[in-house]
């Protein structure tokens, strides 16, 4: 008989549905002993609470996220809600003894970020930040090809994350669908919503990140917000670009914005080393592309008519966390990355060997945001501590 992992959700926003997907179908496509079930939602606003529940079958409702934490038939908080109430939820889960789970970015600041740390590590629970884009099998295809030392010494690193939904003056910040326009709730703009992913990501593939500098811009300085109904200013940053070293000697770009127009959720990478390179885009996320260098080939000279980028489809068995899926050729989606990751998690619970990125993983992230937001601001090089 499977073991339960009693679920208790806070948020029923847009990672909410896509957290809930991931436990309705975690034991359909992977062998773990646990059983996820769904318990509690929470929500302040019950109405939206009672009709998440009915859709996704979670047996009862609650508006008060404090009920869950102290709930006996909880195992797992699962926290998808604004950035705000992070740490002050996971802290109190963790002292309560709950697995946490939680949405990134991590915290608001590095020192929220190391309470949470300090509060998990003290209560020795699992614990979890849902960067689902390592889950992607391309990217944990071009993790393993790191890995098996195929890109070399590293020299140069590239990301670029791309929206356009905030371009338009009309849009508002705050309230439950623009919170991440308003600094007090999400903390900053694109840089920890966008380009957390962005840095976990490349530190995952290409180690630490040492020192960083930084321009952001707010192009709208003030929009209407959802609660007050008044003209307010707006203290995220719409657009960010820093420069970075990495601990390894190679050096990092990254760009991201919600102001260029047609990218929806323009996310790609690119490592270049002395061996190869590798290259991801999650608009065609299938697909990994890989260039590989060698002098010798059998002995003999490399042929360089041959030589050039493969595009590898990333949908055989072989390839990371498809033999759970379909035929060769077919491909998972977006909703299949939250569903790895849990998947991974509860491995780790099973296993003994907690999956990653948990925590203190995430505070290195936050480190990193912290820093592109202090260094914007002072216009200096920052070292990451």
């Amino acid at each position: 008989m499977a073991k339960e992992l009693r679920v208790g959700l806070i948020g029923c926003g847009f990672m909410g549905r896509t957290h809930s997907n991931a436990y309705r179908r975690l034991n359909n496509f992977f062998p773990v002993e646990h059983r996820a079930v769904l318990k509690a939602i929470c929500d302040t606003n019950e109405p939206k609470a009672q009709t998440y529940a009915a859709t996704w079958g979670y047996e009862r409702v609650e508006t008060d996220w404090r009920k869950l934490v102290e709930a006996s038939d909880i195992d797992l908080i699962d926290i998808c809600v604004p950035n705000v109430a992070h740490r002050d939820i996971a802290v109190a889960a963790a002292a309560a003894g709950k697995m946490v789970g939680c949405e990134k970015p991590l915290a608001m600041n590095v020192a929220q970020a190391e309470e949470m740390v300090a509060a998990v590590e003290r209560a020795g629970v699992p614990n979890m930040v849902w960067f689902n884009y390592r889950r992607v099998p391309a990217i944990a295809l071009a993790k393993q090809i790191v890995d098996e030392k195929r890109i070399g010494r590293p020299f140069h690193y590239r990301a670029t994350y791309l929206q356009d939904w905030t371009i338009s003056e009309d849009v508002p910040q705050g309230g439950d669908a623009l919170w991440r326009l308003d600094a007090r709730v999400a903390g900053s703009g694109v840089t920890g919503d966008l380009l957390a992913h962005s840095i976990d990501t490349a530190m995952w593939l290409n180690g630490p990140i040492t020192r960083v500098v930084a321009k952001t811009e707010t192009f709208v300085k003030e929009r209407k917000h959802v609660v007050s109904g008044q003209r307010e200013p707006v203290l995220i940053d719409d657009a960010c670009m820093f420069l970075a070293e990495f601990a390894n000697g190679s050096m990092g770009t990254f760009e991201s914005t919600r102001y260029a127009r047609g990218r929806k959720n323009f996310n790609t990478f690119e490592l270049n080393g002395a061996d190869g390179s590798v290259y991801f885009d999650l608009e065609e996320p299938e697909y990994l592309q890989y260039f590989e260098y060698k002098q010798l080939q059998s002995g003999k000279k490399a042929e360089s008519h041959l030589t050039g980028w493969r595009k590898i489809h990333t949908t055989n068995s072989e390839h990371p966390y498809m033999s759970h899926y379909w035929v060769p050729g077919t491909c998972i989606g977006y909703e299949h990355t939250f569903l790895n990751a849990l998947a991974d998690f509860v491995e780790g619970i099973e296993s003994g060997k907690w999956t990653q990125p948990d925590f203190r993983t995430g505070l290195e992230t936050q480190k990193v945001c912290d820093a592109v937001i202090e260094s914007a601001r002072t216009s200096q090089w920052l070292h990451i501590n």
